[in-house]
């Protein structure tokens, strides 16, 4: 991992919201992210199951590392999303995202996130960035 690559990782590691969800970037790489998260009793709606806003988060967090780790800035146009089965409390959940086209400055991602041990789809996503010109971590 070259030091450009370090730091991008570090500023995208930085985001105060998936720290604040307790959510962890485990890799990152130019179009492709995983990221973990343990599922809480605060995280519960009132069917005590995880909420559906939660999974959206987890799965947005691993959308925006993949889709930023270039360096340059990446925000959302659209993203679909299937609610496949139902997480709960004590639950840890795994979002990957993976970059699948690139068109210009649009690129296409699918997301998934599976519970673990077991492997189980939680939920499912299809999802489209546009790159802005700017980058946040230079080129060299």
């Amino acid at each position: 991992m070259t030091s450009r690559d370090q730091r991008i990782a570090q500023h995208i590691r930085a985001d105060a919201y998936a720290s604040w969800l307790g959510a962890v970037i485990e890799a990152i790489e130019p179009g492709y992210s995983r990221v973990r998260l343990h599922v809480t009793e605060a995280m519960l709606n009132f069917h005590q199951v995880a909420h559906g806003g939660l999974l959206f988060s987890l799965a947005d967090i691993a959308f925006a590392a993949a889709s930023n780790a270039r360096g340059q800035t990446a925000v959302a146009l659209q993203v679909s999303s299937s609610f496949m089965r139902p997480a709960q409390a004590g639950d840890m959940l795994i979002a990957e995202c993976r970059e699948r086209d690139l068109n210009g400055p649009i690129g296409l991602y699918e997301i998934t996130v599976h519970r673990q041990p077991d492997g189980a789809l939680i939920m499912q996503c299809q999802a489209t960035v546009y790159r802005k010109k700017h980058w946040f971590i230079p080129q060299s």
